[in-house]
């Protein structure tokens, strides 16, 4: 059903046509626009204006009702009216004890759920005492070695409670198995413990680069991982599907979600082919998104992502449950539009994505603090952070409609664009093979390491405006003293100390049979590898030791040239 006549369209853009021939003509003469053509970020032509001819196409069906299939103006029927999204602010550094002093900090000042970082050697399967560890321990994240770092890190902290989430990847069915041991060891019922695993390997080999194995055994690793999680721990988000990477390398808003969703498609695939129907274990997908600069692009983004996923769950997949076709969205601001130049404006940027996001319905956020261009977040920093987003949501009213910009002319019109956009590479990935293919044939890399290319020569140019950077420059303003978060030199000392005692006093001929249990596991597509994981954490196997045991059976990855 169409929402005008036919007749009221023809006025609509006879008016239009008139109002370009002598109102606009006239302007134009003695008031010439500042550039010659206008576009979003991604590169979506901008009209001047926008009525309702310009939705005309778009289907009723196509926008709905919050909560209501295709889920474009909100995942759940009252959104912040019935619950704001959740504050979780990132933290991790040094040993477990400072990030949990961390988490107690920002709990304190509002923040209503934990995220965690952790160092490179944890992400990379390292021990804190492996050579290649050396000067990294600690520094970007919590070290993590043994199940005890992990108690260490949520000590006093009720873990039945408070959501979780852990921002691991290559190794993230062993910190899972670790977070859920020390769960049991506190006599926690698995059931009620809840939060979230960003645990996706394919947005590794095209962003992050951090990674261990080849694509299709980290592949695997994540199907095992959603199969376990989803029968023994029901409220743990097994995957957080990060469009934010992707991003923050330079893609563009259609990239996001366009290969987010595509790594999507491949991971269901993966675990329907091990048994599971696509409702059992969709309702627990969650996504990651950036809110960046470009307002109203991030903002159709978001709703143009959560019809789109609908549409693949339903139509693709036959999912049958509405919670398997809700697209539910972390949301952290843009790191990467961070300055240190004139770093207060940090402030403000931060807001403004932070509005974007609410706007485009996110279901928790992170804002960045002004000083992450420098290092990890001071505390003062954490905390403006956190009133940035209690601002936004108890002072300006903004939680009161559902989708408020739902019906603009323009909003409708972009979303629209952006989903269209969308497809067609969602289509090319098909067309091509898939995305676990195209991931190792580098496809991917390309197309990033491209749009970033074109991105950063828009900002040399000045044609993207950084304030500060390379418009409105202060020659002061980069002379201003910054109080930044220090470093614990004694952080890979007490790591490495630690690890000694655990291997001390563990029965280490246990360890090394499970270990080879393991390896036995892993040569066979068929078993699934968590429960052995889940043994070597109580028997006081490190990290290091696990993933090493599957390095040495599946190899490691070796990235495709990218020019």
């Amino acid at each position: 059903m169409k929402l005008f006549s036919e007749q009221a369209l023809q006025r609509l853009r006879a008016n239009e046509a008139e109002w370009e021939r002598n109102e606009l003509a006239a302007a134009l003469k003695t008031r010439p626009e500042e550039r010659s053509e206008y576009q979003t970020d991604c590169g979506l032509p901008l009209k001047r204006v926008y009525t309702a001819a310009d939705v005309a196409d778009i289907p009723e069906d196509d926008l709905g009702l919050p909560g209501a299939y295709p889920f474009t103006r909100g995942v759940y029927p009252t959104m912040y009216r019935g619950r704001p999204w959740t504050i979780r602010q990132v933290a991790g550094f040094g040993n477990p004890e400072a990030t949990n002093q961390r988490y107690k900090y920002m709990i304190n000042a509002g923040q209503t759920g934990l995220s965690t970082d952790f160092d490179l050697p944890t992400l990379l399967g390292l021990d804190s005492d492996d050579p290649m560890a050396f000067g990294e321990v600690g520094r970007v994240g919590v070290a993590i070695d043994t199940i005890e770092d992990i108690d260490r890190l949520f000590d006093g902290i009720d873990l039945e409670k408070i959501s979780v989430s852990l921002t691991i990847n290559p190794s993230a069915w062993v910190i899972y198995s670790m977070f859920v041991a020390v769960a049991e060891e506190r006599g926690c019922d698995l059931r009620k413990i809840a939060g979230t695993l960003q645990a996706d390997p394919l947005k590794e080999y095209v962003a992050q680069k951090e990674w261990i194995y080849p694509v299709r055994p980290a592949v695997r690793l994540l199907r095992d991982l959603i199969v376990h999680s989803t029968r023994t721990t029901p409220k743990i988000n097994p995957i957080s599907l990060s469009g934010y990477h992707l991003s923050d390398v330079g893609g563009n808003a259609i990239q996001e979600v366009a290969f987010i969703l595509a790594f999507t498609i491949a991971y269901c695939e993966e675990v329907i082919a091990a048994g599971m129907d696509i409702d059992d274990f969709a309702p627990r997908l969650s996504f990651f998104f950036i809110s960046h600069q470009d307002f109203f692009e991030q903002i159709c983004k978001f709703r143009a992502a959560r019809r789109i996923y609908a549409k693949i769950m339903a139509q693709r997949f036959k999912a049958r449950k509405p919670e398997s076709m809700r697209l539910r969205v972390h949301v952290q601001t843009a790191a990467m539009s961070l300055t240190k130049v004139e770093h207060q404006n940090n402030l403000m940027r931060t807001a403004i994505q932070a509005l974007g996001a609410v706007l485009g319905g996110c279901q928790s956020m992170h804002t960045n603090g002004l000083d992450e261009a420098f290092a990890i977040p001071t505390e003062e920093a954490m905390k403006l952070a956190i009133r940035t987003q209690q601002i936004i949501r108890d002072e300006i009213n903004v939680t009161s409609v559902i989708d408020p910009l739902g019906g603009s002319y323009f909003v409708e019109r972009l979303t629209s664009d952006m989903e269209q956009a969308i497809w067609k590479v969602l289509d090319e990935v098909d067309g091509r093979g898939g995305a676990v293919k195209l991931v190792e044939e580098g496809w991917f890399q390309q197309e990033l390491a491209d749009s970033a290319y074109a991105t950063f020569r828009k900002i040399d140019s000045g044609e993207k405006v950084s304030v500060g950077v390379n418009r409105h420059v202060d020659a002061q303003s980069d002379k201003a003293d910054v109080d930044i978060h220090p470093y614990d030199e004694q952080c890979t000392a007490l790591q490495i100390e630690r690890l000694k005692k655990v291997r001390a006093n563990r029965d280490n001929r246990r360890v090394e049979a499970l270990l080879n249990e393991l390896k036995l596991e892993a040569r066979s597509d068929d078993v699934n590898l968590l429960p052995k994981t889940i043994e070597l954490v109580k028997a006081r196997a490190s990290l290091g030791e696990i993933c090493g045991a599957l390095r040495d059976v599946w190899g490691a990855y070796k990235e495709p040239l990218i020019v």
